[in-house]
């Protein structure tokens, strides 16, 4: 009876380690990945269709010759498609916000990285630092209607993840935006940012 009872333990304690070890695995697997924001690319690429989209038709008449600049701009490097490093100066990083930096100074109107002053913006905190010190940030929680050319930012827990995109067209709250470093480089989404969770707000154009 005394060696069942050792034996039965001695299973027990095996049992509970093999859970354990287990358990800690997937508590490592569940961070490195939401960490490194692979499970909001993975959520975002059901975003995107699995075809390329075609640009949308966007009526020019009622745009600024600025916001004509970029539109087409954006619809060049989107029939491109390059790598991200022709927008980051050869860097090679998350590079969506380099995308926007890089169609921005373009259309001439470049950012100014509040940093190193230089027109390029790595990455989504410096952007929205960017957009707050010239008061140009609307928050998703306000009424503003947003217009051609305006930036979206996202952070986590946003199918997107920390992420931004330039808005083409608004048709009664659903936006379609284009973005790069998302599944398949440049992609043209349609969403809903309001019913995003993550969605932080508008830069204005």
């Amino acid at each position: 009876m005394k060696y069942m009872l050792g034996k039965n333990k001695k299973n027990l304690l095996a049992m509970f380690f093999v859970i354990t070890v287990l358990v800690a695995v997937t508590l490592v697997v569940v961070f490195t990945y939401s960490r490194f924001n692979i499970f909001p690319q993975l959520i975002a690429s059901n975003l995107a269709s699995k075809e390329k989209k075609a640009f949308p038709e966007i009526n020019e008449a009622q745009l600024s010759e600025s916001q004509v600049k970029l539109i087409s701009i954006l619809k060049a490097e989107y029939a491109l498609n390059p790598t991200g490093t022709k927008y980051s100066e050869g860097v090679s990083e998350a590079w969506c916000a380099d995308f926007v930096s890089w169609v921005f100074m373009k259309a001439n109107r470049p950012f100014k990285n509040p940093h190193s002053g230089s027109w390029r913006i790595p990455g989504t905190y410096t952007l929205r630092e960017y957009y707050e010190s010239t008061d140009k940030l609307r928050l998703a929680s306000s009424d503003y209607v947003p217009k051609v050319g305006d930036i979206l930012l996202y952070d986590n827990p946003s199918p997107f993840g920390q992420h931004t995109n330039v808005v083409l067209k608004n048709d009664n709250g659903i936006v379609t935006t284009i973005g790069g470093n998302e599944p398949g480089g440049i992609r043209i989404v349609e969403h809903t940012p309001k019913s995003d969770p993550g969605f932080i707000g508008y830069g204005v154009f």
